[in-house]
């Protein structure tokens, strides 16, 4: 990509890049990409449009069944605890909403023209809304909800969208000492992942960092369970993505999900406070019930 965009820049006028990236204001430089746009879809053609639909992995439909996701999506929501507040997100949220809290690459998220990008992870635009609430005075957020997503790197395989729907808990709180807090939260999202897939739930954690957490997972969470949280000590998925503890969501042998401790910390710059997230895919979900 980068060899890419070295070349398309070396055919622009010498000095092109600084006023696009640097010198317009959000406005102007927003007000200049819709001119071009705008100049582009007036070239479409009907033909040219059915091209695309057929070709473009990002806007092509996928194979789920809806109404068997619908059933899904109503278990989930059903299966709720009432502490957990739904919330309806935005098809799209603000530019950076993921690369600037966290390692992802903006090269994996589509970004739009008017300073916003194509949702990608509802746990990032949760993790927000849970701060915005925090700030407001609330002691301890909970919060849910659905979106379908679209992710901008390469996928393989057959059943393989660039686009999925996603169904995620965000907790968040006021550190209150000895890992005591995110033992709270952990029981919190873990018993309603095992509410939802019953028996055959398949819950682990991994901790990337020592922490009393790691204590309280044993002497807290653990007790709290009506199923087996298993140690996988061998995960290095997520380990710069999570902060100290990553939690795994499957059943029946197939991952559905995954989850950890987050960084909103960074977002309200108070190293106190904690936020958990965790999520599925209700396709995969879906694909297991049938």
């Amino acid at each position: 990509m980068g060899d890419v965009i070295e070349r398309i820049w070396a055919k622009l006028p010498a000095g092109s890049r600084e006023p696009l990236v640097d010198g317009l204001s959000p406005s102007d430089l927003q007000s200049v990409l819709l001119d071009v746009s705008r100049g582009r879809a007036a070239k479409v053609t009907p033909a040219r449009l059915l091209q695309r639909w057929q070709q473009d992995r990002f806007v092509q439909p996928s194979t789920s069944d809806p109404r068997q996701l619908v059933k899904t999506q109503q278990r989930l929501w059903e299966r709720l605890p009432d502490q957990f507040a739904g919330v309806e997100l935005s098809p799209v949220t603000p530019l950076g909403t993921c690369s600037a809290v966290s390692n992802i690459n903006q090269h994996q998220v589509l970004s739009t023209i008017r300073s916003t990008e194509v949702a990608s992870d509802p746990t990032n635009e949760l993790a927000i809304e849970a701060a915005v609430r925090r700030r407001a005075g609330e002691p301890r957020v909970h919060l849910a909800a659905c979106q379908r997503v679209v992710r901008a790197q390469a996928v393989e395989g057959p059943g393989m969208f660039a686009h999925f729907q996603l169904f995620v808990l965000v907790s968040s709180a006021r550190d209150t000492g000895s890992g005591r807090t995110e033992a709270e939260l952990l029981v919190d999202h873990l018993q309603y992942w095992h509410d939802v897939l019953g028996d055959a739930a398949e819950l682990t954690f991994t901790t990337f960092t020592p922490s009393a957490v790691r204590e309280r997972i044993d002497d807290t969470v653990r007790p709290a369970l009506k199923t087996e949280l298993v140690e996988d000590a061998a995960r290095e998925k997520g380990r710069n993505y999570y902060a100290g503890t990553a939690l795994g969501i499957g059943c029946d042998g197939a991952e559905l999900g995954d989850g950890g401790f987050t960084w909103s910390a960074d977002l309200l710059g108070d190293a106190k406070e904690r936020c958990l997230i965790s999520c599925v895919s209700t396709e995969r979900l879906t694909a297991i019930s049938a």
